[in-house]
């Protein structure tokens, strides 16, 4: 083996590549349900806690080469026109939409897509890093107060980043 190939082999994975990979598959299953324009932001924020907030969250857990907990946070404006555009990508009719995003319709169809991103992202992931993660089933809900999640496991160096999506309507 040359020592290109050895000193490649032996490089970390960052925090911030694990998380450009999960923006990726964000931007791309929501670009394949029919919103083109979401992009994330260059700026990533280091956390200290990680939080469900109104009005729509999901959560999924992860585990195996690496252990964590992805949430993503949706406004109602945000994931009505999510819902919206990928409803009417898949043919059906405007007046048949949903017009609330309280409505188990929205949260079933964010919820689908959420699954979505997941499987793109630990696809990625066992290819790119060429390790096997799985993943619980994500878990969306509406609420109207923010709810703190932790993962009860001991983590050697647990760490927490928030990333900023926006849409074509520059909902956040």
């Amino acid at each position: 083996m040359t020592k290109i190939a050895t000193a490649r082999r032996s490089r970390s994975i960052t925090t911030e590549e694990v998380l450009l990979i999960l923006c990726h598959s964000v931007t791309e299953v929501l670009g394949n349900a029919g919103n083109d324009q979401v992009n994330y932001s260059p700026m990533v924020q280091k956390i200290n806690k990680t939080c469900l907030r109104p009005d729509i969250g999901c959560f999924v857990l992860f585990d195996g080469g690496f252990s964590g907990l992805l949430i993503i946070n949706f406004t109602a404006e945000s994931a009505m026109e999510i819902y919206r555009k990928y409803m009417l990508s898949m043919g059906m009719p405007e007046n048949e939409l949903s017009q609330f995003h309280t409505a188990d319709e929205v949260g079933n169809v964010m919820g689908e897509i959420m699954n979505q991103i997941v499987g793109d992202f630990t696809n990625k992931v066992r290819h790119q890093l060429k390790t096997s993660i799985t993943q619980s089933q994500p878990k969306m809900m509406a609420m109207n107060k923010q709810v703190q999640i932790s993962v009860n496991t001991t983590l050697d160096q647990p760490q927490s980043r928030r990333v900023t999506f926006d849409t074509e309507s520059n909902n956040i």
